[in-house]
């Protein structure tokens, strides 16, 4: 399955409250956008990946970053299919070990794009580029990717600490400061037996870095293995406002608690305007009740029912629906969930929405579904 979040952007009558609407005359059309390319059932990296750059040439897209979940197996084969179909690796690439949900090696992609010959700006660390910069007409956007530690042999805290060293050379690079950073994606190997320790190694880090808007960026933390069998890779999303009518705020959660009330630093989500458009950017979410303590254990359906009532009280808080989705993952800890989960899609007229299905602990033993998703409006 190959989606793409290009298709015309629906018209909402909200305005975030915070930002000032631009002058009509010039708002011009968004020319980002994301391709979603899941794996058909037994398919090989080959035809994944040429479905990937035939997509890619029909748009003249220029790559900013890749998002590629699949088993750690595959990742030799998928760098060179990357190579012959794409040319040269000149972006972020965040590899995540989230298996398929069937015996495909790969279970997605997800390639964060811009039409055109973008002017763009990479980004290099100890060899590698970490992040693409690129601008529209409100905003200076630097994604970032596959950002890890110094020295996989440390501790896990010390790995931590090292990759938000790492993520802050990148971003000062780039001419950002982590207090521009309004998302983050962490995946942590066996996140199950150190979360707590990650958790106070970010919020302590975060202390003393105090973000510009106020708030926490909002994230997913979810297990995932990497190709340097470090203890976690990070992607990120900063942003610095250009013009009045953009900005970025914070977007809180009607049926849930803030998260740090029970230790975790980020936020539920955040809303980027610029360019154009608004993007609610969802942090992973999961069947967490609002005191914080999770709902629903060992019954999928009802985990999965309440996360998306939970997702859909916050688009509908800013005049979005879940028909609006342009990028989505869904984290299943049991692979064969997958089946309830597009169920669920079925039965609410959802079937297309753009997502990549991963099979993979989330951050709670007993949290069997998560799900992270990006969705856009025109303003």
């Amino acid at each position: 399955m190959l989606t793409s979040s290009a298709s015309p952007l629906k018209t909402s009558p909200t305005v975030s409250p915070n930002c000032t609407p631009a002058d009509e005359a010039a708002v011009s059309l968004p020319t980002e956008f994301v391709l979603t390319v899941t794996a058909r059932p037994g398919e090989g990296v080959a035809p994944l990946f040429s479905r990937l750059a035939a997509a890619l040439r029909e748009r003249d897209a220029t790559v900013l970053k890749l998002m590629i979940y699949g088993s750690l197996a595959a990742h030799e084969e998928s760098v060179k299919m990357m190579r012959r179909y794409l040319g040269a690796i000149d972006w972020p690439v965040t590899w995540v070990e989230g298996a398929s949900c069937d015996d495909s090696p790969l279970a997605g992609v997800q390639a964060f794009a811009v039409e055109g010959a973008a002017d763009l700006q990479r980004v290099m660390v100890n060899g590698r580029v970490v992040a693409s910069v690129y601008e529209d007409n409100g905003a200076r956007h630097c994604l970032l990717g596959g950002v890890g530690p110094t020295d996989p042999t440390q501790t896990q805290a010390v790995q931590t600490h090292q990759a938000f060293e790492n993520l802050e050379t990148a971003l000062h690079q780039a001419g950002f400061e982590l207090a521009d950073v309004a998302r983050t994606w962490f995946f942590n190997d066996d996140i199950l037996a150190w979360y707590g320790d990650f958790n106070r190694v970010r919020t302590a880090y975060y202390s003393r870095k105090p973000f510009r808007i106020g708030s926490l960026p909002a994230s997913t933390g979810v297990e995932g293995y990497n190709p340097a069998h470090a203890a976690l890779v990070m992607g990120a999303w900063a942003v610095k406002p250009l013009q009045a009518s953009a900005c970025v705020q914070e977007v809180a959660s009607p049926l849930q608690c803030p998260a740090p009330a029970y230790g975790s630093s980020f936020s539920r989500a955040m809303e980027i305007s610029s360019g154009g458009i608004r993007r609610l950017l969802v942090s992973g979410t999961a069947s967490i009740a609002p005191g914080g303590a999770t709902m629903w254990p060992g019954d999928t359906r009802k985990q999965i029912d309440l996360t998306m009532e939970v997702i859909a009280a916050m688009l509908h808080s800013k005049g979005m629906t879940l028909a609006d989705t342009t990028r989505a993952t869904a984290y299943f800890k049991h692979a064969a969930d997958r089946a309830i989960f597009a169920a669920w899609l079925a039965e609410h007229s959802l079937q297309t929405m753009p997502y990549v299905p991963v099979h993979c602990d989330i951050c709670r033993d007993d949290l069997l579904f998560e799900l992270e998703l990006d969705a856009t409006v025109s303003v």
